[in-house]
């Protein structure tokens, strides 16, 4: 029964929340006052009562919580990634914090949320897919409220239909031709060496995450791997055995294991497993498979593909210092002169030209053309996801295996594009490298398509 008082001309009353205080026990009790009557302030009083029995009640000594603080506590509850963690608190630290830090959990309004998003929408600096990050860690924050017990309903409505219809703005894409791919990676010998030649080929053969690429280590390549494999995991001692009789057996296909990606954690550079713990064999086609081994017998670093000062290509600011020259080309550079001067460089290049249609664009589309190649010759969609890194749902995934026959068909049918192409490269492409190179390209491509008459005809 609740407990009515006057005081003044207005009426106040308490009612018993149910809880008792952690340290002396004794029942914790919530109040509200400016009643006209007594019968109003029994009434008020009597359905709190029925909130409380009925597991709808928030306690205002909950619901006055802070978002500030509620923000704090509330991070220390995530079991995500580090990347996945550093970004969520960027998101509170710059936009939910700022905007709800003074507001006590309980009072946000969905009112107060819609002003929000439509502001966080005007927003210039803040794109679409990053304005729907900060929504969705905000919605995820109101739903752990209301399982606290701080609010009975989230402030963010989950299914509406409201508005005016915006179309969801995609990246146009073209195909990814072979030759594109290949100017790519010429451009990339000019500016980077051998290496890089092999970089953007193994890129759009494999459909690699740059982060594995870069992490990429030499007892993961062919023609080291499987027989290097480091075998630090006791419980796939199986898939070791598997590996080495599927890969290096009896009818042997080339491959290398995505096992690593680099990511920075605290301002370090440090091993991970891939993303979606993508761990995965990619079989690899036999011109690619020459060029790994004459690229490994080239070098002896720990990396297959070593940065321009041989060491971690992931400490580069690869977008910015090869990628952009890649695609885009640039003017070739003159020699510093000795003796001092402004001016110049010390390691003078070429004019690099640019690749139509890839000026601009990012290096994760090489990724994109993969699964564009193997959807359009026709692979399983099992042996597609699976070689991209992703998990198939449903049926489909559960019943699904990825079987050898679908693994050479995969690289039989990236070797035939690769001969379609090369028949026809023209005398003289061969491009100029800062470094010596293993091989005359001219002279070995000849042989490739020589030797895959058969493929070809």
């Amino acid at each position: 029964m609740p407990y009515p008082e006057q005081r003044g001309n207005k009426w106040r009353v308490r009612w018993n929340t149910g809880k008792k205080h952690p340290e002396t026990g004794r029942w914790l009790y919530d109040s509200q006052g400016g009643f006209g009557s007594r019968e109003e302030a029994i009434a008020y009083g009597l359905d709190r009562e029925s909130d409380i029995r009925n597991d709808r009640y928030i306690s205002r000594r909950d619901g006055d919580i802070l978002m500030s603080e509620y923000c704090r506590t509330w991070q220390q509850t995530l079991d995500v990634g580090h990347l996945r963690r550093r970004n969520i608190e960027s998101y509170i630290r710059l936009y939910i914090e700022p905007r709800w830090g003074d507001m006590a959990v309980a009072d946000i309004r969905p009112s107060a949320y819609r002003a929000w998003e439509l502001w966080l929408k005007d927003q210039p600096n803040i794109g679409d897919r990053y304005r729907r990050e900060i929504l969705l860690v905000f919605s995820m924050m109101m739903d752990d409220a209301v399982n606290d017990g701080m609010r009975q309903l989230s402030p963010v409505p989950k299914q509406r239909k409201r508005g005016r219809y915006v179309k969801t703005k995609r990246e146009r894409k073209r195909p990814m031709l072979m030759a594109d791919v290949h100017q790519l990676a010429t451009n990339a010998a000019t500016f980077w060496g051998f290496p890089g030649y092999v970089y953007v080929l193994t890129m759009a053969c494999t459909g690699m995450r740059p982060a594995e690429a870069y992490a990429l280590r030499r007892e993961y390549c062919y023609p080291n791997w499987p027989g290097s494999d480091p075998r630090v995991d006791p419980t796939e001692e199986v898939r070791y055995d598997e590996d080495l009789e599927r890969y290096a057996g009896d009818e042997p296909m080339p491959a290398l294991r995505v096992e690593w990606q680099h990511q920075r954690e605290d301002g370090e550079l440090r091993l991970f497993p891939p993303k979606y713990e993508s761990r995965r064999t990619l079989v690899v086609p036999q011109f690619l498979a020459e060029l790994l081994g004459m690229l490994l017998a080239s070098h002896e670093s720990e990396w297959v593909f070593p940065s321009i000062n041989g060491g971690e290509l992931a400490k580069a600011n690869f977008t910015y210092h090869y990628w952009r020259p890649i695609a885009d080309g640039r003017e070739a550079s003159v020699p510093r002169q000795k003796g001092g001067g402004r001016g110049g460089t010390w390691r003078p290049l070429p004019k690099i030209p640019a690749v139509p249609g890839w000026v601009g664009k990012r290096q994760y589309l090489l990724r994109h053309g993969h699964k564009e190649w193997l959807d359009e010759d026709g692979h399983s969609r099992i042996a597609v996801e699976s070689r991209m890194g992703h998990e198939l749902a449903g049926v489909e995934g559960l019943y699904g295996n990825v079987t050898p026959a679908m693994e050479m068909s995969v690289r039989v049918s990236l070797q035939e594009r690769w001969l379609r192409f090369a028949a026809g490269l023209p005398e003289g492409w061969e491009p100029e490298s800062p470094t010596p190179l293993p091989v005359g390209f001219s002279d070995w491509v000849k042989v490739q398509v020589s030797a895959g008459v058969d493929l070809l005809s």
